[in-house]
């Protein structure tokens, strides 16, 4: 078998343990059992337990990231539908891989050097693409009040939080318990949106839909000039 091929597998089998076991608890032992090779090639060919990790964040990172920008609309589509469709190409790709996301979201960021390093490199590629669309539609909408490249920035690191938190719960067992109805989705029919995860979560269209609804139809009242602010005695409290 070709030392590519070979790697792959070593690498499925590493996402899949430290998934489901943690980085800590993982052994290269079951590892290597579950890829069907022996451990020494293990370490022949990935040096260590640290390296390994290492590698599987990179494949994992870079796969998530090619799959966002391949599902995104061209350049010349306006920017909300790109943001949907870079979201629906998200949460798709994170529901047909839900071991790769663990080991991104919930156990790359959480062991220190140099491993969270590797989340932030991929989670700042995304914070960059959504911060141009966000400074593409408030200049397409002519914004009332400019945003300052600041405030953009801003906005942007909390759509891609709040993105990452809706993947960790549309790929639980049951997550969103959002199986049969179109709620946010606004009912429209896409059979291609569907991420394969059960009857019981949500689709990648249904969460892409929810986050939009939340997040870019806030965003529009603010470039239209009429933005939240507080009431009452809390306007006063804690300033």
């Amino acid at each position: 078998m070709p030392r590519a091929v070979r790697e792959q597998q070593m690498l499925d089998a590493a996402v899949t343990i430290f998934a489901r076991r943690g980085y800590r608890a993982a052994s290269m032992d079951e590892i290597a059992e579950l890829a069907g090779v022996s451990k020494p090639l293990v370490y022949l060919y990935l040096n260590s337990k640290e390296e390994l990790f290492s590698a599987c964040i990179r494949r994992e990172a870079a796969a998530l990231v090619a799959a966002v920008r391949e599902a995104v609309e061209p350049r010349d589509a306006p920017p909300d539908q790109q943001l949907w469709s870079g979201l629906r190409g998200f949460f798709a790709h994170t529901a047909e891989r839900p071991d790769g996301w663990a080991v991104l979201h919930n156990q790359a960021r959480t062991h220190g050097e140099p491993f969270v390093s590797e989340f932030a490199a991929m989670r700042e590629e995304i914070v960059t693409f959504v911060t141009q669309l966000i400074a593409a539609a408030a200049r397409e909408d002519d914004c009332v009040p400019d945003l300052a490249d600041r405030e953009v920035a801003g906005l942007a690191h909390a759509l891609v939080g709040a993105a990452e938190s809706l993947a960790g719960w549309a790929n639980e067992p049951g997550g969103g318990g959002a199986g049969g109805g179109g709620g946010a989705s606004g009912g429209v029919g896409d059979a291609g949106a569907s991420t394969g995860g059960g009857a019981d979560r949500p689709s990648a269209k249904e969460t892409a839909a929810l986050l939009m609804n939340f997040a870019w139809a806030g965003l529009a009242n603010l470039m239209e000039g009429r933005p939240w602010h507080p009431r009452g005695k809390s306007a006063t409290r804690g300033s």
